[in-house]
């Protein structure tokens, strides 16, 4: 059973979410990301051109995802996972996110595939 509810899920698939990552230096990095899908525990994402995110990746899997509702100023959910990621160049988790209709026309580089541990809400 995922730790990932239904109601996180949408939230996920329909809201943009940061995605912190740690250099080699310990550096913090936050990108952000759009049009991604859980499946299980894991959320996927799609990597067109973030490098310094896979730099880190290869150094430190450990990951943070905040996502909140669009319309935060009147619904405030919003939710941190933390989890470990894959950054995948071939097989499904590629396939996938080459074949989605958001990456139509983008040259698409990898699958960031995050395997969530933990869930904390974020209180407003």
């Amino acid at each position: 059973m995922s730790i990932i509810t239904s109601g996180i899920k949408k939230l996920i698939e329909n809201n943009a979410m940061a995605l912190a990552t740690i250099s080699k230096n310990g550096q913090p990095h936050n990108i952000a990301v759009a049009y991604c899908k859980v499946f299980g525990d894991k959320v996927i994402i799609s990597n067109s051109h973030v490098k310094e995110t896979i730099n880190n990746l290869e150094n430190n899997k450990q990951v943070s995802l905040v996502v909140w509702h669009k319309d935060w100023e009147t619904i405030c959910i919003g939710f941190e996972l933390k989890g470990v990621a894959e950054n995948i160049k071939k097989g499904k988790w590629f396939d996938f996110v080459c074949d989605l209709p958001d990456n139509e026309g983008y040259d698409i580089k990898s699958a960031i595939v995050v395997k969530i541990l933990k869930i904390k809400k974020l209180l407003s």
